[in-house]
């Protein structure tokens, strides 16, 4: 088990790498759980046959209560700016990282906790989750990526409620709205590693590509996302698997994904 002091994680098994937050007493996202999770990440990229990355929490109740409040109170408002990069920096490496990724939320996963959940791909809730952004509550907004992201996956004006009361949405609201993919009265990390396999299947370049795809919707024009659409099929045939894909097809076999 490679280890560090707040983040672990074991070996990649079927292509897929759990990755466990523990610095108690509720995953606050100091400095030492950032560089961890960067580590994890680091050693994701070199195995290089990780196609989905489960995080989970090892502390019942919290996902991750959010930014280090502590940490916050002995800073300046330049080192703000850059604990701020810092937890950005995580996120959007998650986001844009080459494999897919599910947050197992069990519990609270609030501020910096549900922007590190939703810079996931996919997100599963129990019973017990509870999902919000309250930084409105200490004189702030969302800072690493909370007011762009949740507004994508739950609409404006949800977003808006959600951020301007500084309430915490619980699991079946947050699964109605589609703020969680997945609802399960059972064992979180069980429904994430059934996910998991789900996921395994298909070709990991194409389900990047439907990424992709689906969050250029949100920036283009109609017509654009289509080119862009089009040029994603186009590159599934030069650099992905599209033709491995179709020719198993043809040959009723199974295909030969990487």
């Amino acid at each position: 088990m490679a280890e560090q002091q707040v983040v672990t994680w074991g070996a990649v098994t079927g292509g897929v790498l759990e990755v466990r937050l523990n610095r108690p007493p509720a995953n606050a996202l100091g400095i030492p759980l950032l560089d961890g999770l960067h580590a994890a990440m680091d050693a994701a990229e070199a195995a290089g046959d990780v196609k989905v990355m489960i995080i989970s929490s090892e502390i019942p109740g919290f996902f991750a209560a959010g930014a280090d409040i502590k940490h916050l109170a002995t800073i300046d408002a330049l080192s703000f700016t850059a604990y701020g990069d810092k937890m950005r920096a995580v996120n959007d490496r998650l986001a844009a990282a080459p494999w897919l990724s599910i947050a197992a939320v069990d519990g609270i996963a609030l501020g910096g906790g549900l922007e590190l959940a939703m810079a996931c791909t996919l997100r599963v809730t129990g019973a017990a989750g509870k999902f919000g952004l309250p930084e409105v509550k200490l004189g702030l907004i969302p800072g690493a990526g909370g007011t762009q992201r949740l507004p994508r996956l739950v609409g404006r004006s949800r977003a808006l409620d959600i951020m301007l009361t500084a309430r915490q949405v619980p699991a079946a609201e947050a699964y109605r709205i589609g703020l969680a993919d997945r609802i399960t009265d059972g064992d979180v990390l069980d429904a994430a590693r059934e996910l998991a396999a789900e996921l395994i299947g298909p070709s990991l370049p194409a389900q990047r590509a439907v990424v992709r795809t689906v969050d250029a919707a949100f920036d283009l024009p109609l017509a654009e996302g289509a080119r862009y659409e089009v040029d994603q099929i186009g590159e599934l045939f030069t650099d992905g698997e599209a033709a491995e894909g179709i020719e198993a097809f043809v040959g009723k076999r199974r295909p030969n994904f990487r």
